[in-house]
């Protein structure tokens, strides 16, 4: 039961992404008056979808961890006493090809099947993967015992010590290393094969490769996709899993409100005082009073919001390294395009400089017939590869146009090495660059995946969820534990957590 302080306190979100309304959610469960403020039409953020001539494709996010039992949605949906979305596992998670081969390193499910593809594919390594799991299997059980990281209050700092246990400490003498520190210490700093697919793996989850991802997170990101945990494919779209967590907040009395962007974030003397909101379609500006404020942002975003200065704040965020955007390209394709056994994901190295860029990659989600996502004997393919922001941004409207035709021709000539792609095969395509994604999340510059994560901005260096200013929470990809619907569902759960402990509200 809530108490009649949480039903006298309001609470106001800035952005309906996963991460924002999840944490909406689990707070109306518990009496908050919550209220939910989106500047796009629909809820979902990047994971949220569009239609085109009969076919869904997912804008960015393609696939779910933490479905299975005691994973975070498994444990959050539980809670808020919601039904699942349904889905299938992906296995293998992602079939891997590295220039010149034709044969895929398959990343599956099953870990003793993994275990001999990593045997056969980087013979020697075994110690290597060996750490990985070690490391992987003492974090997870301390992640599921919900540390708050990193700590700013008594609280916190609490809840971080009831984490703990003797094998956590072992994971200490590895925060400073990053996986090509454990390569070249494990003696494998030569294998150049290893490092390419590490380097792929690694830019999916933490936004750089190797010599620069965080050794601790990298155990957890290389090794979530087998069993007991798993990767998995939503029946219908990535839409589902907001329309869940919109159903269950409208059920426990919150509210959600599309197209209404959040102008600013007001503060006074170190304490968040409210919103002002403009409604996108009419230009129509109001001020929303709130006791807490939770700003589903990226950590540059808040910065613009909050109407207060925050120098070391934003000294901090200054000095991050430029995060990436995206270039994603949406194909709606016709059966015969897809090769037979084809995987539900798939990773393809550019093989030389180009226009997308040398040791880039294009990460690619293929639907499954009858997943929703595509008319009769049709199917999706969404390719998507990173790149930098700043020369979408600095180029004149024809040099823009320009860049986006050949980034589309150079993705388009690497998926039809792979796929039987044609004017007969392809239905429908169409680009999205970082300005389209500016345009349609507001996220800044059009910037995807949060923080990057390496040594000094995981886990205990990151952002916290709490922010310098009172009551003002950051949930979503720049906070622990960082990108993916899990990730931010993590932040969310913690956020949720914290304010209820300062209201004494029982969770």
């Amino acid at each position: 039961m809530a108490s009649n302080n949480a039903e006298s306190q309001s609470v106001v979100v800035v952005g309906a992404g996963i991460g924002g309304l999840t944490t909406a959610a689990l707070l109306a469960q518990q009496g908050y008056q919550v209220k939910v403020y989106e500047q796009a039409t629909m809820v979902g953020g990047c994971a949220s979808t569009f239609r085109r001539r009969g076919f869904i494709f997912d804008v960015g996010a393609t696939q779910v961890a933490g479905l299975e039992p005691g994973g975070i949605h498994h444990r959050i949906f539980r809670q808020l006493q919601v039904d699942l979305p349904e889905a299938t596992l992906c296995d293998p998670a992602c079939a891997v090809f590295l220039p010149g081969e034709k044969q895929p390193i398959n990343v599956w499910h099953n870990p003793d099947q993994w275990q001999r593809e990593r045997e056969r594919q980087f013979p020697g390594s075994g110690r290597f993967w060996q750490l990985l799991q070690t490391l992987f299997q003492i974090s997870w059980r301390f992640q599921a015992r919900d540390p708050v990281l990193p700590p700013r209050n008594a609280w916190d700092l609490g809840q971080l010590l009831q984490a703990l246990r003797p094998d956590t400490l072992l994971t200490a003498p590895f925060v400073t290393l990053t996986v090509g520190d454990t390569l070249r210490l494990l003696g494998l700093g030569a294998d150049r094969r290893l490092k390419t697919f590490l380097d792929l793996q690694l830019k999916l989850y933490s936004q750089v490769g190797a010599d620069e991802t965080a050794l601790l997170y990298a155990a957890t990101a290389l090794s979530v996709s087998q069993a007991p945990q798993g990767l998995w494919h939503l029946q219908g779209s990535m839409q589902t899993l907001g329309d869940r967590l919109v159903e269950a907040l409208k059920h426990y009395g919150g509210e959600v409100f599309c197209g209404q962007r959040v102008e600013q974030i007001h503060c006074d003397q170190g304490q968040v005082q409210g919103v002002t909101v403009r409604d996108v379609k009419s230009g129509e500006v109001r001020r929303e009073q709130a006791q807490q404020v939770v700003a589903n942002l990226t950590v540059q975003n808040l910065l613009k919001a909050v109407d207060q200065p925050l120098p070391g704040y934003h000294q901090r965020v200054t000095n991050l390294p430029p995060s990436s955007g995206a270039f994603v390209i949406y194909l709606g394709v016709r059966e015969d395009a897809i090769p037979p056994d084809c995987a539900p994901h798939l990773q393809f190295l550019y093989n030389g400089s180009g226009p997308i860029g040398e040791n880039n990659s294009l990460f690619v989600s293929v639907s499954k017939p009858g997943d929703g996502r595509a008319p009769k004997n049709c199917r999706t393919v969404i390719a998507s590869s990173f790149t930098d922001v700043a020369p979408w941004w600095d180029a004149s409207p024809e040099e823009y146009q320009a860049r986006k035709q050949s980034y589309t021709q150079t993705a388009i000539a690497k998926l039809g090495e792979y796929f039987n792609l044609n004017e007969s095969t392809i239905v429908h395509q169409e680009s999205a660059t970082p300005r389209t994604f500016a345009r349609y999340t507001a996220r800044e510059q059009g910037i995807v995946g949060g923080v990057g994560q390496r040594r000094f901005t995981f886990g205990p260096f990151g952002f916290a969820p709490r922010t310098p200013i009172r009551n003002l929470w950051l949930v979503g990809d720049s906070v622990h534990p960082g990108e993916g619907t899990a990730g931010v569902s993590y932040s969310a759960l913690t956020i949720a957590r914290q304010i209820c402990a300062s209201g004494a509200t029982n969770f």
